[in-house]
Protein backbone atom coordinates (compact mmCIF):
# COMPACT_ATOMS: atom_id res chain seq x y z
CA UNK A 1 0.00 0.00 0.00
CA UNK A 2 3.13 2.28 0.59
CA UNK A 3 4.64 1.90 -3.05
CA UNK A 4 0.74 2.96 -4.25
CA UNK A 5 0.50 6.07 -1.75
CA UNK A 6 4.03 7.21 -2.76
CA UNK A 7 3.52 6.56 -6.88
CA UNK A 8 0.44 8.66 -6.16
CA UNK A 9 2.40 11.49 -3.93
CA UNK A 10 4.97 11.81 -6.32
CA UNK A 11 2.42 11.43 -9.53
CA UNK A 12 0.68 14.89 -7.72
CA UNK A 13 3.84 16.64 -7.13
CA UNK A 14 5.23 16.10 -10.77
CA UNK A 15 1.70 17.10 -12.31
CA UNK A 16 1.89 20.32 -9.79
CA UNK A 17 5.92 21.06 -10.64
CA UNK A 18 4.32 21.25 -14.15
CA UNK A 19 1.42 23.36 -13.91
CA UNK A 20 3.02 25.86 -11.79
CA UNK A 21 6.02 26.32 -14.17
CA UNK A 22 8.85 25.14 -11.95
CA UNK A 23 9.82 22.73 -14.53
CA UNK A 24 10.45 25.33 -16.94
CA UNK A 25 13.48 26.20 -16.00
CA UNK A 26 13.54 30.07 -18.41
CA UNK A 27 10.84 30.69 -15.50
CA UNK A 28 12.63 29.89 -12.62
CA UNK A 29 15.62 31.95 -13.85
CA UNK A 30 13.13 34.53 -14.56
CA UNK A 31 11.71 34.89 -10.98
CA UNK A 32 15.23 34.97 -9.84
CA UNK A 33 16.31 37.68 -12.04
CA UNK A 34 14.66 40.58 -9.91
CA UNK A 35 17.19 43.15 -11.85
CA UNK A 36 16.01 42.07 -15.02
CA UNK A 37 13.31 39.63 -17.24
CA UNK A 38 11.89 39.81 -13.22
CA UNK A 39 8.64 37.29 -12.94
CA UNK A 40 7.12 37.64 -9.74
CA UNK A 41 4.16 34.38 -10.68
CA UNK A 42 6.36 31.55 -9.13
CA UNK A 43 5.75 33.67 -5.31
CA UNK A 44 2.68 32.51 -5.81
CA UNK A 45 3.26 29.38 -6.23
CA UNK A 46 5.35 29.13 -3.28
CA UNK A 47 3.19 31.07 -1.33
CA UNK A 48 0.73 28.43 -2.02
CA UNK A 49 2.77 25.40 -0.98
CA UNK A 50 3.90 27.67 1.72
CA UNK A 51 0.60 27.55 3.44
CA UNK A 52 -0.56 24.36 2.08
CA UNK A 53 2.67 22.52 4.43
CA UNK A 54 1.42 25.06 7.18
CA UNK A 55 -2.13 23.43 7.25
CA UNK A 56 -0.93 19.70 6.51
CA UNK A 57 1.57 20.33 9.27
CA UNK A 58 -0.69 21.42 11.38
CA UNK A 59 -3.47 18.39 10.79
CA UNK A 60 -0.38 15.67 10.77
CA UNK A 61 0.44 16.87 14.60
CA UNK A 62 -3.10 16.17 15.58
CA UNK A 63 -2.73 12.86 14.57
CA UNK A 64 -1.07 9.94 17.04
CA UNK A 65 0.95 8.40 14.21
CA UNK A 66 1.04 8.80 10.34
CA UNK A 67 -1.56 6.57 8.42
CA UNK A 68 1.17 4.62 6.99
CA UNK A 69 3.98 4.03 9.70
CA UNK A 70 3.98 2.83 13.28
CA UNK A 71 5.41 6.48 14.17
CA UNK A 72 6.42 10.30 13.04
CA UNK A 73 10.26 10.12 12.25
CA UNK A 74 11.34 13.31 13.60
CA UNK A 75 14.86 14.58 12.78
CA UNK A 76 16.76 15.14 15.98
CA UNK A 77 19.28 17.82 14.87
CA UNK A 78 18.74 21.27 15.24
CA UNK A 79 22.25 22.54 15.12
CA UNK A 80 22.78 24.76 12.07
CA UNK A 81 26.80 23.89 11.25
CA UNK A 82 29.06 23.93 8.40
CA UNK A 83 27.69 20.74 6.54
CA UNK A 84 24.31 22.65 6.64
CA UNK A 85 25.23 25.82 5.05
CA UNK A 86 27.87 24.54 2.55
CA UNK A 87 24.75 22.00 1.46
CA UNK A 88 22.26 25.30 1.37
CA UNK A 89 24.83 27.20 -0.64
CA UNK A 90 25.71 24.67 -3.06
CA UNK A 91 22.24 23.71 -3.66
CA UNK A 92 21.20 27.22 -4.17
CA UNK A 93 23.88 28.09 -6.52
CA UNK A 94 22.78 24.87 -8.68
CA UNK A 95 19.66 26.10 -8.72
CA UNK A 96 20.36 29.46 -9.70
CA UNK A 97 22.97 28.53 -12.54
CA UNK A 98 20.49 25.56 -14.01
CA UNK A 99 17.32 27.13 -13.03
CA UNK A 100 16.43 23.52 -11.66
CA UNK A 101 16.19 22.32 -8.19
CA UNK A 102 15.88 18.16 -8.47
CA UNK A 103 12.51 17.85 -8.28
CA UNK A 104 11.68 19.67 -11.35
CA UNK A 105 14.91 18.44 -12.88
CA UNK A 106 13.29 15.24 -12.63
CA UNK A 107 10.08 16.25 -13.83
CA UNK A 108 11.06 18.12 -16.84
CA UNK A 109 13.54 15.15 -17.60
CA UNK A 110 10.16 13.39 -18.26
CA UNK A 111 9.29 16.19 -20.80
CA UNK A 112 12.32 16.13 -22.86
CA UNK A 113 13.82 19.50 -22.06
CA UNK A 114 16.97 19.51 -23.35
CA UNK A 115 19.11 21.40 -20.44
CA UNK A 116 18.26 18.66 -18.21
CA UNK A 117 19.99 15.99 -20.20
CA UNK A 118 23.00 17.39 -18.80
CA UNK A 119 21.33 19.12 -15.26
CA UNK A 120 20.34 15.81 -13.79
CA UNK A 121 23.42 13.76 -14.65
CA UNK A 122 25.64 16.32 -13.08
CA UNK A 123 23.42 16.58 -10.29
CA UNK A 124 23.47 12.88 -9.38
CA UNK A 125 27.67 13.24 -9.46
CA UNK A 126 27.19 15.67 -7.00
CA UNK A 127 24.57 13.43 -4.88
CA UNK A 128 27.19 10.28 -5.04
CA UNK A 129 30.37 12.50 -4.80
CA UNK A 130 28.72 14.13 -1.86
CA UNK A 131 27.89 10.78 0.20
CA UNK A 132 31.51 9.64 -1.00
CA UNK A 133 33.20 13.18 0.79
CA UNK A 134 30.96 12.20 3.58
CA UNK A 135 32.25 8.84 4.35
CA UNK A 136 35.55 9.73 4.24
Amino acid sequence: MRPFFGFLSGLVFGIGLILSGMADPAKVLNFLDVFGAWDPSLAFVMGGAALTAFIGYRLAWRQSAPVLLPKFDIPTASEIDVKLLTGAAVFGIGWGIGGFCPGPAWTALTLGAPGTLIFVPMMLIGVFAGRRLKSI
